[in-house]
């Protein structure tokens, strides 16, 4: 597959990922559950804002995602969020938090799926940006070294 294309696709689907996830913080953040005026564990700011802030800004990268065409400039905001929740997700290791990430709210419990379940489906979409998102940026890398390179005479 021509690296333009995989970027393309890998792109779109993120733009997808995010769009459902950041409507999905957006919701929870919403509502009226307790959980959502503790202080996050790890940023220690309330997590109805955090899951407000964290929406709007994958709602931002989902619709710049859909509507650019800036490849490079793309997958570089997708490689930066996703690094992001990376770098999130080590520190609750870090500071022994083992429970599934709360980051969809109290939406797991409107849907009906266990947090646990909601928590491995985050963490493999999450698997999927990042991976996705440094290999695009490699094979642009690539594609971009090829171009630039001298013709041998």
């Amino acid at each position: 597959m021509c690296a333009n294309k995989y970027n393309r696709m890998f792109i779109i689907s993120a733009g997808v990922i995010l769009s459902i996830t950041g409507i999905a913080k957006i919701w929870s953040s919403l509502g009226q559950a307790r959980i959502l005026v503790v202080p996050d564990p790890l940023v220690g700011i309330e997590l109805g804002h955090l899951l407000s802030l964290v929406g709007m800004l994958e709602i931002g990268i989902a619709l710049a995602c859909i509507f650019s065409k800036r490849q490079l400039v793309l997958v570089g905001l997708v490689a930066c969020l996703s690094t992001n929740c990376v770098v999130y997700r080590a520190g609750l290791l870090w500071i022994g938090w083992h429970r599934p990430c709360r980051c969809l709210g109290n939406l797991t419990d409107a849907i009906h799926v266990s947090p646990q379940v909601a928590d491995n489906v985050i963490k493999g979409m999450l698997a999927y940006l990042f991976i996705g998102s440094y290999t695009a940026m490699f094979l642009l890398w690539r594609q971009r070294k090829r171009v630039s390179a001298p013709l041998s005479p």
